[in-house]
Order: structure tokens, then C-alpha cells, then sequence
């Protein structure tokens, strides 16, 4: 059950990463609730994925989930640019990801 707290808790943190641009700088009321409500999702998804799975393990999983989902995001959404060196970089990041859900 903790590596599905863990996942929750990783989309939790890319929904109030990618709202924080529909927020505008939190003038906008709906995207704004809706990033508080998610990023306390995030927090309490994590906290309970952390009761059974180490810190080292569950927090750079989390955090790597959210870097990956805002590229993935930022490029779908926002047509921000996608470079050789960026997704380089954040195949490394994923390839962590997995890396550290095998340590496990």
C-alpha cells in the first residue's frame, strides 16, 4: 500500500506543480484552491507512503516524479522546449527513479 500512497503522492505534486501556472501568481480562486488542496494531498500521501518505505527512498521518488511530470507537462501544456540535453537529463531522473524503487 505504500508504493501506492508514494504514486498518489507523485501525481498529487505534478497537479499542484502544473496548476501553479493556471494560478497566476495565486490572483485566479479555483486553480489556486485547487494547487493548495493537491499540494495537501501531495504532503499526506507522502507522509503516509513514508511510514512503511525509508525517507531516502519515498522522498527522491516523490520529488522525481514531480521534476518529470512538469517536463512532461510544461512540453504538452505550455510548448515549452523540448532539447536533446533536457531530455537527457531528465531520462537520468527516471532512470533514478527506477533505480531507487528496485533498491527498495
Amino acid at each position: 500500500m505504500s508504493w501506492i500512497y508514494l504514486f498518489l503522492a507523485g501525481l498529487c505534486e505534478i497537479g499542484w506543480t502544473v496548476g501553479l501556472k493556471y494560478t497566476d501568481g495565486f490572483s485566479k480562486l479555483l486553480p489556486s484552491v485547487f494547487v493548495v488542496l493537491v499540494s495537501i494531498g501531495s504532503l499526506a500521501f507522502l507522509s503516509l507512503a513514508a511510514q512503511k518505505l525509508p525517507l531516502s527512498i519515498a522522498y527522491p521518488i516523490w520529488t522525481g516524479m514531480g521534476v518529470v511530470g512538469a517536463f512532461v507537462f510544461g512540453a504538452i501544456l505550455f510548448n515549452e522546449p523540448v532539447t536533446i540535453l533536457r531530455v537527457v537529463f531528465v531520462s537520468m531522473i527516471m532512470c533514478g527513479i527506477v533505480g531507487l524503487r528496485f533498491a527498495a
